[in-house]
């Protein structure tokens, strides 16, 4: 067993009028990867990347704890989404909702510190406890604001004093854990302001398209199942009296 901060990085956003459309969704699949990419560049070192679930990333630190270095970290991770998602939405060509949507994508963090047990399988390596099971819990919480760092009491005991932002205490009732007493901080308020620093480029637009779509054809001919696995996306399901049986959905449309 280790103590760790558990950091879970979560990309939302495709939450309305997202159509179920094999290019809405093979576009979106693109863009959360290459979001997720930002994430875990920016995280640098400060962060172990634990596993990537579907379109969040689960990251840990291990023991000693630099508490201005991770909050350092957490900003980092928040411009370098920022950036690159200022990049496919000021450069992009498409017009599909998976690539409209993508400047309307948001980044939260939920975060507790707690003992982690390390389980090898194969080559990876899987985190294990309570803890683990605690940070994945307050994924649904009931925070008022989109874009935030969630943080359970430990860690923010541990961490109040480098945050350089007031926090808000908010109790949440965690599923199989019962009542917890958390706290959240708005991200405007621990990172600031975000300046857009990305300008129109007609290369960047076409190179954009070409590696989305080149990364797309597994999911084009069906190889691969796009958006499986994403926790915050909500499908908007076609009228079925403008859609013929054959051609309407499966009715379990959750990822």
């Amino acid at each position: 067993m280790a103590r760790a901060i558990l950091v879970i990085a979560d990309i939302g956003g495709y939450t309305r009028f997202m159509k179920v459309h094999r290019i809405n969704l093979a576009h979106a699949q693109h863009i959360v990867a290459v979001l997720l990419e930002a994430v875990i560049d920016g995280a640098g070192r400060a962060f172990k990347l634990a596993k990537l679930e579907g379109d969040a990333a689960f990251f840990y630190a291990t023991e000693p704890f630099d508490p201005a270095d991770k909050r350092r970290a957490l900003v980092a991770i928040r411009e370098s989404f920022l950036h690159r998602r200022d990049e496919l939405a000021i450069n992009r060509l498409c017009t599909c909702d998976g690539c409209v949507q993508a400047g309307q994508l948001k980044l939260k963090f939920v975060a507790h510190v707690g003992e982690v047990a390390f389980q090898k399988v194969k080559r990876y390596t899987e985190l294990a406890g309570v803890d683990v099971i605690l940070v994945h819990r307050l994924l649904k919480n009931s925070v008022p604001i989109s874009e935030y760092v969630l943080m359970s009491e430990p860690l923010h005991e541990a961490l109040a004093p480098a945050l350089g932002a007031n926090a808000t205490a908010i109790s949440e009732d965690l599923e199989g854990l019962g009542e917890a007493r958390t706290f959240y901080v708005d991200l405007d308020a621990l990172a600031g302001p975000h300046t857009v620093d990305v300008r129109p480029s007609f290369f960047a637009k076409f190179f954009g398209w070409l590696r989305m779509t080149w990364r797309s054809i597994p999911y084009f001919l069906g190889f691969k199942e796009a958006c499986e696995g994403f926790g915050n996306m909500e499908l908007v399901l076609p009228d079925p009296k403008k859609v013929r049986p054959s051609a309407m959905p499966p009715a379990n449309t959750e990822s």
